[in-house]
């Protein structure tokens, strides 16, 4: 290599030399250049690994792309109220059931001063009843207790059954990007900004007609998220500012207190949303935790509410009612919903949500396509040609809305030095992990271009070096360290570590310390339902072989690989990148690793050992927790970008955008919705005001599996 650069800089110098030469001095400059070659070579054989570790690039601009639309803003007092009303309303078939005495009347069913929906926020307008939802998921259903941190099977079910204080997903739609009140209806800051007075809404009621109040709220937080033995969504560790804790407190049952160490600390409002803070109904799950019955255990709490004991108490539109195993799921409405339209209908207008199991998320892009399912995210490369193609059809049961860029696929690397180390193996693939060298070797080992070209036709994906996302409102593209591809970089860095091909495999070996000799090879895996991952996967493999490091790949379950991350038993993983990408202010806890549960570098019994920049990158999101001003956010997420991508903290690969996909029929959808940002799809979309007209039903041949039926009506509720 070093003769190679050394003569070709001798021809680029002579070249130079004799472009700048009259034909009288060629013969004497020529003598010169050669002397003067004898004295570069020597230079660069003192500077050739620098020369081979080319500088970062500028990122480039990605393309537009057309479809998108967007949103039309409101001020939130225009999006929704809390009022009572003179009088409400229902299906008639439900107002049957009461004058059967089977139900009570619905404005004993509604809260004091119900949630009301304005009429002039919806797109097409108050609504009607009746019509289906169908929808896909393939993910699997752990339970009911999400409090446990179980899993309902995510693709809309989550967002179906729990509700929470406040609604971030709609954010996107409010003039100040602010939160809707959802159980919290109103709330205000103490004049010192360190405390904030939330106030519940009043009478509104489980779906089996338990009242909702403060009890709910105190049972997730004392018993769920401060219990260390309770695997919870958010740990106590999460509920901190600058390493001091955030207390609560019920001060009535409509009623509670947040303090803080910190005055006016805003962002804390997104915590208090979607899966983050999402009550369980305590008058259920108390009995059952470990705190208060001696007979059980923190598994057996967990596991206390299985997926087939239905129906389930949910505050939620729908109510599982029937469910079974890898094949379908059906949810009928909730009588005890507490939102309403502004004529005082009782919501939801859809009566039933009906579910198929698919073995992956692909399908249910199919399915929407064929006119099988209601609703898709474009999000899984091998759909997306035929996606655009079956939509330019003007007879197409669906449309399809593009977003920012927000549909990124990385490499994970795990960062945490003692967490799932077991052995001496073990710990020498984490020492790799944590030294730049390695992580950028790997990042310059990648044809990004190439993997884009391999997901799919056209200009749906680019590269992207990792960090933000480009389709963040805080993404500065001069921020980004990109590192271009690169192998003969790699195998320099690889060799400066001091790996090398000992036994001539074709594979590097440790050359010192207790795995010497041993060759380099470095699981790799990923979820089973990122159909993205098998087809990156394998590329990985083969480009990271081409340095000499191997990559022993695998996809597994869900469970497993979640497991895996509670465990830190992982490496490397292919993954798709959550929201925080994109609207770190929504989640300014989770781009650092601020709690010990950080996504690739979790602590566990053994002290931190964070790294130089962690620390750092830990500082900007201690101060961007607590910063108002926008500009100055931005100017925080800015540096915080360029340490993560100079330190290659995680490895982008590419990057796309997400479509939504919905049934072209569907009422009262939000213009401009985005299939993930703020939040997911169900979240965003508000799906319990979204109605169908009488005759669209007919065309799309709509059947409800148990028409006028209800939870607790016609499903009773078990007992536990």
């Amino acid at each position: 290599m070093r003769r190679i650069i050394s003569s070709v800089l001798s021809l680029c110098l002579i070249v130079a030399t004799l472009a700048a030469c009259t034909p009288k001095t060629v013969e004497v400059e020529v003598i010169k250049t050669v002397e003067v070659e004898r004295e570069v070579v020597k230079t660069v054989e003192v500077e050739v690994e620098k020369m081979l570790l080319p500088g970062a690039i500028p990122y480039p601009e990605g393309p537009l792309m057309a479809g998108g639309r967007e949103p039309r803003t409101f001020a939130v007092n225009e999006i929704v109220e809390f009022r009572a009303l003179d009088s409400y309303c229902e299906p008639a078939w439900v107002t049957d059931l009461v004058n059967q005495g089977k139900l009570p009347p619905v404005e004993e069913r509604l809260p004091k001063e119900p949630y009301v929906y304005k009429g002039a926020f919806m797109s097409d307008g108050i609504g009607e009843y009746g019509g289906v939802w169908r929808g896909v998921w393939a993910a699997p259903t752990e339970g009911w207790n999400y409090m446990a941190g179980v899993s309902q099977g995510w693709f809309g079910i989550e967002a179906i059954v729990q509700e929470e204080p406040l609604a971030t997903g709609p954010m996107f739609l409010t003039e100040d990007v602010s939160p809707l009140p959802q159980l919290a209806k109103s709330w205000e800051w103490s004049d010192d900004g360190y405390q904030l007075t939330m106030h519940l809404i009043e009478g509104a009621k489980w779906s089996d007609g338990v009242e909702f109040t403060s009890d709910d709220i105190m049972f997730l937080w004392e018993d769920n998220i401060l219990d260390p033995q309770v695997n919870s969504w958010t740990q106590a560790s999460f509920w901190t500012i600058e390493d001091e804790p955030i207390e609560l407190e019920a001060l009535d049952k409509y009623t509670i207190r947040w303090t803080f160490p910190a005055p006016f600390p805003l962002t804390q409002l997104y915590n208090m949303t979607n899966l983050i803070f999402s009550p369980g109904p305590s008058h259920i799950l108390k009995p059952l935790h470990p705190k208060y019955n001696s007979a059980t255990n923190y598994q057996a709490y967990r596991d206390s509410m299985p997926p087939n004991k239905l129906p389930n108490v949910t505050m939620g539109p729908w109510v599982p009612v029937e469910y079974k195993t890898d094949e379908f799921m059906v949810m009928r409405r909730n009588p005890y919903y507490w939102k309403v339209d502004e004529n005082g209908c009782q919501l939801p207008y859809l009566d039933e949500v009906q579910w198929t199991y698919a073995q992956t998320g692909a399908v249910r892009t199919l399915n929407t396509i064929a006119g099988t399912a209601d609703h898709a995210n474009v999000e899984n490369p091998e759909t997306f040609d035929e996606t655009v193609r079956q939509a330019m059809d003007p007879t197409a049961p669906f449309r399809v809305e593009w977003g920012p860029e927000t549909l990124g696929f990385n490499l994970e690397l795990n960062q945490s030095k003692h967490l799932g180390v077991s052995d001496e193996r073990d710990a020498a693939v984490r020492d790799l992990l944590r030294d730049l060298r390695f992580r950028r070797a790997l990042t310059q080992a990648i044809d990004r271009d190439g993997l884009a070209r391999s997901m799919t036709n056209g200009p749906f994906f680019r590269p992207w070096p990792g960090g933000l996302f480009p389709g963040s409102q805080f993404f500065d593209r001069k921020s980004v360290v990109y590192f271009p591809f690169s192998p003969d970089t790699s195998r320099a860095l690889l060799a400066d570590i001091g790996l090398k091909d000992t036994d001539g495999d074709g594979i590097l070996n440790w050359t010192e310390g207790p795995m010497a000799g041993k060759n380099v090879e470095i699981a790799l895996t990923t979820w089973e339902d990122i159909s993205a991952g098998a087809t990156l996967g394998p590329a990985l493999v083969l480009m990271f072989r081409d340095v000499g490091i191997q990559a022993n790949f695998r996809i597994l379950t869900n469970l497993a690989m979640n497991e895996a991350s509670t465990n830190g038993t992982w490496e490397l993983r292919v993954a798709r990148p959550g929201q925080v990408w994109a609207t770190p202010n929504a989640r300014p806890k989770d781009f650092a690793p601020v709690t010990k549960e950080f996504g690739w570098h979790r602590i566990g019994d053994q002290p931190a050992e964070y790294q130089d920049f962690e620390k750092e990158m830990i500082a900007i999101a201690d101060k961007f927790l607590l910063e108002i001003d926008f500009d100055k956010q931005f100017e925080l997420m800015s540096a915080y970008n360029r340490l993560h991508t100079e330190n290659v903290y995680s490895i982008g690969l590419v990057i796309s955008r997400y479509g939504l996909m919905l049934n072209k029929y569907f009422k009262n959808v939000p213009i401009g919705t985005p299939a993930f940002l703020y939040q997911w799809d169900f979240n965003n979309f508000l799906p319990e005001q979204i109605w169908l007209e009488s005759a669209d039903r007919w065309v799309l041949g709509q059947q409800e599996i148990y028409p006028g039926k209800l939870p607790g009506v016609d499903f009773p509720y078990p007992t536990y």
